[in-house]
């Protein structure tokens, strides 16, 4: 939706009794200076802040970057992909794909 749509709504909001005199104000002003944008969920925040660990590291750094993003220690995340690989091979394959796509600290 452009701008000039959302302005449009607004207007049609206030003009039937919706918003008042200052709601429709603040509504305006935030979408025209951009301040009613909103923040990206904090999973989205966690993911896009995921780097694999150069000090926390045994082989690629994978465990030790999840665990400074989820605040949970790198031997229980080790401990999960090494039950993960019992698993038909999965913590094997998880852990690879994470080698490849995560980029380092």
């Amino acid at each position: 939706m452009t701008l000039s749509e959302e302005l449009d709504k607004l207007a049609q909001l206030h003009q039937r009794g919706g918003l008042t005199d200052t709601e429709f104000a603040q509504a305006k002003s935030r979408l025209i200076h951009g301040d009613g944008a909103q923040a990206p969920a904090p999973f989205v925040s966690a993911v896009n802040a995921l780097r694999r660990s150069r000090s926390d590291r045994w082989i690629a750094g994978v465990c030790g970057g999840i665990a400074q993003t989820t605040g949970m220690a790198s031997w229980a995340w080790r401990l999960l992909f090494a039950a993960l690989f019992f698993f038909g091979g999965a913590g094997l394959v998880l852990y690879v794909l994470m080698w490849i796509m995560v980029p380092a600290e």
